[in-house]
């Protein structure tokens, strides 16, 4: 068996995620986390070699020393061909995977004032895994990367030119490794070439968008600019009036800052019942909780809004995925959605929708559109490109 391997990272403004992958199959040999980078942080490593436990790391410097130690002790830098890394944004320029150089990092970082929140932490982990395992190719792979096929009609905002063309204002769309991933293990489930096939995908986590694709292609996503549009998520808000923000400025005196920190932070299902926890608002649902309802609902309906105005840009639809943590475990959502979807010939089999293996069909035999859940893995995908990108020979 090969000893070559891949390492994926996912560097956050106060995190570090690492999974190390065998070439030869793509299984999985160490992961690890490290939280609360900077504060009180905590180390938790699987593999040959387990830990977890509160650590000293005040930086992504020492964060990646520790999982190089990890890594180390478990043999795991023998063989390494490549490190992946997960970046948010990659803007007009990056609709492709690309091996790192310093421009290239140099341009992530550019385009922090895109995506604030991501791309400079994206930038400092790719810096300093060059550092942590010298000598050893990086391949950033974005997370918007997988929607650069949506057309100029879905893209575009009707907005001045100025800021189109200056500012480089458009819909950009998020969640791409999972929308990669996702589609092209629903066509090997459907048992159909992914380039005949019209799939909407769910992508429901803390963050939460759809995804249109055809045949292969992204044509249409929820998240536009920013990961704020779109679908009610954890925290953030979704869709709202473009101009709500000047109507607040005038009433409540909120700047921008605060604006985009309340439509972030402050809303979504923490606005509306409270809770970021989806479990937890089934479970207000469930004892007559006036605010999770509502909330619940709120959610259900923007889904089904968005699935229909999918199925119509498609103009039919082969399958419809649910995946990411709420997509894959709340079936109480999927029911209510599934639900609400009988125009388009959706019919839901209760019984596997309600219980099943992690990968199954929840729909019905006599459904005209087939509706799966398919655990996703980004990881693994950011992987596979980045040995695709590095021409490492691989069959998975």
């Amino acid at each position: 068996m090969s000893t070559s391997r891949v390492l994926v990272v996912n560097a956050g403004s106060s995190s570090l995620r690492y999974r190390l992958l065998d070439v030869a199959g793509g299984d999985t040999l160490e992961s690890g986390l490290v939280s609360e980078i900077g504060g009180d942080s905590h180390w938790s490593h699987r593999g040959s070699a387990e830990r977890d436990e509160g650590v000293e790391c005040p930086d992504h410097a020492t964060a990646f020393a520790l999982a190089r130690e990890a890594l180390d002790r478990a043999g795991g830098l023998d063989g390494l061909v490549g490190v992946g890394h997960r970046v948010v944004l990659g803007g007009p320029r990056f609709t492709e995977p690309v091996r790192v150089d310093a421009e290239v990092v140099a341009a992530i970082r550019d385009l922090g004032a895109l995506a604030p929140l991501h791309n400079p932490a994206n930038a400092e982990g790719v810096s300093r895994a060059g550092e942590a395992f010298p000598g050893v190719p990086n391949v950033a792979v974005f997370d918007t990367g997988f929607h650069g096929t949506i057309p100029a009609a879905a893209h575009t905002y009707a907005v001045p030119r100025s800021w189109r063309e200056q500012h480089a204002v458009r819909r950009y769309g998020f969640h791409g490794s999972s929308y990669a991933y996702v589609s092209r293990r629903a066509a090997a489930l459907l048992d159909r070439p992914l380039d005949e096939l019209r799939l909407v995908l769910l992508h429901l986590g803390n963050g939460a968008s759809a995804c249109a694709v055809d045949r292969g292609h992204s044509v249409e996503t929820s998240m536009g600019l920013s990961p704020v549009e779109g679908l009610v998520m954890g925290t953030r808000s979704g869709d709202v009036d473009p101009a709500l923000g000047g109507y607040l400025a005038r009433v409540a005196g909120l700047d921008a800052e605060a604006y985009d920190h309340a439509l972030n932070r402050e809303s979504g299902l923490v606005g509306l019942a409270g809770a970021s926890d989806f479990r937890t608002l089934v479970s207000g649902v469930d004892t007559g909780d006036a605010d999770a309802r509502l909330a619940f609902d709120v959610t259900v309906h923007r889904i089904v809004k968005y699935v229909g105005a999918y199925a119509a840009v498609l103009d039919g639809i082969d399958a419809l995925v649910f995946t990411a943590g709420i997509g894959e475990n709340a079936w109480p959502l999927r029911a209510a959605v599934l639900r609400r979807l009988g125009s388009l010939g959706v019919r839901e089999d209760p019984a596997t929708n309600e219980r099943g293996t992690p990968e199954r069909r929840i729909s019905a035999p006599d459904s005209a559109v087939e509706v799966w859940v398919v655990p996703t893995d980004e990881e693994r995908e950011i992987a596979r490109e980045t040995l695709r990108v590095l021409e490492v020979p691989h069959d998975w």
